[in-house]
């Protein structure tokens, strides 16, 4: 009997270190990752924009609100002048006329000029550098607004869509093709067509257009829908 008890008591003290080890190679590795998935875009707005202040992955959280000062009269004669164009005036480039001077939108050393987004603390909304026209500014006017029928993919800081090629005068997102206003051309420049994403948001002031964002520049341009 005092045999089987201190072989049982020797077997005990032998199994003990292995009980340890294994109890601490279990803490160490916690949980195993859950993979298969691959990671899926936020669905919230980054909080800021970088050094730059503006960009580098920041998402408005909303579009700009509407403009509620007095609309301004034409200046210049353009686009509401009964010229039946279907389009806006187009930048006068390399024309023997005296161009239009061109506001700038560079209200701080290191932000871009274009229009673009001020990231403000949530639940502030954001400021839209640039939306500022109102309804009746004339480069942004269609005789026909919403030609091409209406947008019918994601809009908004839960949509983020990819550039898959073409350009300025016709970009490709989704299936879904939209072109830049062509008073916003400029404003586009350094833009990637075939790989920045960007989000789609209403335009509040200007029939028949939408503001398309870039995620990585932090600037937004007028765009036309031209259907899918």
């Amino acid at each position: 009997m005092k045999t089987l008890v201190g072989l049982f008591v020797v077997t005990l003290m032998l199994s003990l270190p292995t009980f340890a080890q294994r109890g601490h190679e279990d803490q160490k590795g916690g949980q195993k990752p859950q993979g298969g998935q691959p990671q899926q875009h936020s669905q919230q707005p980054q909080q800021h924009g970088g050094d730059r202040g503006v960009g580098n992955g920041y998402i408005p959280a909303r579009g700009p609100a509407p403009v509620r000062t007095p609309p301004q009269p034409a200046r210049g004669g353009g686009g509401q002048g009964g010229s039946g164009n279907a389009h806006p005036p187009e930048p006068n480039h390399g024309s023997a006329q005296p161009q239009e001077q061109r506001r700038t939108f560079r209200d701080q050393p290191d932000h871009p000029e274009a229009p673009h987004v001020h990231p403000q603390p949530q639940p502030k909304r954001d400021q839209w550098v640039g939306h500022d026209g109102g309804r009746n500014d004339p480069h942004y006017h269609l005789d026909h607004p919403w030609e091409h029928g209406r947008f019918s993919g994601g809009i908004g800081a839960q949509h983020i869509w990819r550039l898959r090629g073409c350009g300025r005068d016709r970009f490709d997102i989704g299936g879904f093709f939209f072109q830049v206003a062509p008073y916003d051309y400029d404003y586009s420049n350094g833009w990637l067509w075939d790989n920045d994403d960007i989000t789609i948001y209403p335009d509040p002031d200007h029939d028949g257009y939408y503001l398309a964002y870039n995620v990585r520049l932090g600037v937004y341009v007028h765009v036309l829908y031209l259907g899918n």
